[in-house]
């Protein structure tokens, strides 16, 4: 009889098992891949518009950004799953192992002992079998799910807003105010506070600093810092907690650390933040705001609108308000109505400062963002109009509805003398920036649609009386893309103000960037006015007039180029009080139809 070899297996991996086979020999290339794939989703987002948004940057630094285009999304998928098919195709025919010559004697022994395999045997066999193909199936499926995640837009990040209960603005702001100006103007007739060396912006929670007493008074002096606090001259608890506190007041992020941010607020002398404290106060002189259960406030210092139920905030969102050359007005009006997908009219100074030097430079800008020219017999060719000259801004410019409209997806609808509104924007990357100065009047409201809700509180929804307005109907009623004006069952008033420097009912003093520049004071007179003062050279005599006694400064108009801060009286008869300057309220610079949706398209910069 002749002896036969032992027998070999002809697969070398069915001796691993199983579970192993293919996964172990060929299958982590796969898994890397699918996972690379997926993490193009978890990836850092680069600044309101939005936009794909970053993380808050430091105050006094506007954050610069493109927001997330879709179809670049769509091509970057489309190359990752296409890159792991490639990948995977290899592993369909994994290479074996060539086998060892058997004699025929062998592979005849070898074939019956095959088909004497006991049924255990085969029924693994049979599992391994289908292992594998189930191996292969979720290989197949982790690309394709990895490469439809990478097309989901990157979430959206806002700005940190304060979390304090009290409204900026409330009946008796008006008074606060006047008592936080009276108790400042005490701290400046004291001498006020030492001024902080600027590497004490290194000290880290625990160490020792000879200036640290210096911080210590000045935090006790505004109530940050309980009076029986131990003095020592180490960043302890209290004192952390106490830094975190004068943080919240100034609208910097409240994380107790000293930065160069802080060093700088600390800094400000008392008289200042009294002048602050003064100026808002008069600014609010002579207000008919009528407040009520429900109401609605913008500080335009502040860059934040605050939903305003029963005396208390009951949302409060990150917002982009007008820049110091275009600047947001004070109004008090009441919200009467929200549109769905709202069509834009440029306004005459956009057409004629920034679309026809657009249209010069790029004949198919209008096409690329969807703005038609309307004449008086219907829609114009823009190729029939000569950019050369100024003759369009004697046409009406309109953007059509939809997504990358400048006014977004919703407007808020607040009838006002200046023509301006809140709305939504596509460039929601700017809304991630601690400085937010960038409309041209108008204020943009991050995450608008929440406050959309709250404003269509008590209005009949889509679906009739007894229905109401809620996230999904408002998504639904835009989704279509047809512009609809939804009436509001009772207007809710509305009032942006110009705060610098206002106190809460707790008592407390708050403060923000002076950016329109509207607390400076007019310089002393140097005469009664009796006497005009003298025609600067080369100008009519004649025009030189003296102003009127008490004269106050005239603030900006809103949307002027170069007058961002205040003309100082040329004469005045009496010095008026420190906590009482005379009122300062903004001139109308543009007419209503110029101010007509008083906000660019996001491309022109």
């Amino acid at each position: 009889m002749v002896p036969v070899p032992p027998r070999r297996h002809a697969r070398p991996h069915a001796a691993l098992g199983a579970g192993l086979s293919l996964l172990a020999l060929l299958g982590a290339p796969a898994v890397a891949l699918a996972q690379g794939a997926g993490a193009v989703q978890g990836s850092p987002v680069p600044p309101l518009a939005v936009p794909v948004a970053v993380p808050p940057a430091a105050t006094g630094e506007a954050a610069k950004g493109q927001e997330p285009r879709m179809p670049e999304a769509k091509g970057e998928a489309k190359g990752t799953a296409g890159k792991a098919a490639d990948a995977k195709r290899p592993e369909t025919k994994p290479a074996e192992a060539a086998p060892e010559p058997v004699p025929a004697q062998g592979k005849a022994q070898d074939a019956k002992a095959q088909d004497a395999k006991s049924p255990d045997n085969k029924a693994q066999d049979t599992k391994s079998s289908d292992n594998k193909s189930s191996d292969i199936k979720t290989q197949q499926a982790k690309p394709q799910e990895a490469a439809k995640k990478s097309r989901e837009p990157a979430p959206l990040v806002y700005a940190k807003v304060s979390t304090d209960p009290n409204p900026t603005l409330t009946p008796r702001t008006f008074l606060d105010t006047l008592r936080a100006a009276e108790r400042y103007a005490a701290f400046a007739e004291a001498g006020g506070w030492e001024r902080l060396p600027e590497d004490l912006a290194r000290l880290k929670p625990g160490e020792r600093n000879p200036a640290i007493p210096a911080l210590r008074h000045h935090l006790t002096l505004t109530g940050d810092l309980p009076a029986d606090a131990p003095p020592n001259d180490r960043l302890d608890p209290p004192l952390v907690a106490a830094i975190a506190a004068f943080q919240a007041r100034h609208g910097l992020p409240d994380s107790g650390i000293l930065g160069r941010l802080t060093i700088n607020a600390l800094n400000v002398p008392a008289a200042v933040r009294q002048r602050q404290l003064a100026a808002s106060a008069a600014r609010l002189m002579g207000s008919k705001f009528p407040f009520g259960d429900r109401y609605v406030v913008v500080n335009i210092p502040s860059a934040a609108v605050e939903a305003v139920e029963n005396g208390a905030v009951a949302r409060r969102y990150v917002a982009v308000v007008g820049s110091p050359d275009k600047a947001t007005p004070p109004v008090e009006t009441r919200i009467t109505d929200i549109n769905f997908n709202p069509t834009w009219t440029v306004p005459a100074s956009v057409v004629k400062n920034e679309i026809i030097p657009q249209m010069r430079k790029n004949p198919g800008y209008l096409a690329k963002n969807h703005i038609r020219i309307l004449g008086p017999s219907g829609e114009v060719d823009p190729t029939r109009i000569d950019w050369a000259g100024e003759k369009a801004v004697n046409y009406t410019l309109r953007q059509d509805s939809g997504f990358d409209n400048s006014l977004g997806q919703v407007r808020i609808d607040m009838p006002n003398r200046f023509a301006v509104y809140m709305h939504d924007t596509p460039a929601k990357s700017l809304f991630a920036a601690s400085v937010r100065f960038h409309s041209h009047g108008c204020v943009r409201v991050g995450q608008v649609k929440e406050l959309v809700g709250w404003l269509l509180q008590g209005t009949d929804g889509p679906n009739g009386p007894g229905t109401n307005w809620g996230p999904i109907e408002i998504e639904t009623g835009i989704a279509d893309g047809e512009r609809r004006d939804i009436k509001l069952a009772k207007p809710v008033p509305v009032v942006f103000v110009y705060l610098t420097g206002f106190a809460t009912p707790d008592g407390k003093a708050h403060f923000r960037d002076d950016i329109y520049a509207l607390d400076t004071p007019a310089p002393e007179p140097a005469a009664t006015g009796a006497i005009p003062p003298a025609a600067p050279p080369g100008a009519d005599a004649a025009s030189a007039k003296p102003a009127s006694a008490g004269a106050a400064p005239t603030a900006p108009r809103p949307g002027a180029a170069h007058d961002a801060k205040p003309a100082p009286a040329r004469a005045a008869a009496t010095k008026p009080a420190a906590v009482k300057p005379t009122p300062v309220k903004p001139a109308v610079g543009r007419s209503a139809a110029e101010r007509h949706s008083l906000e660019s398209v996001e491309p022109i910069r």
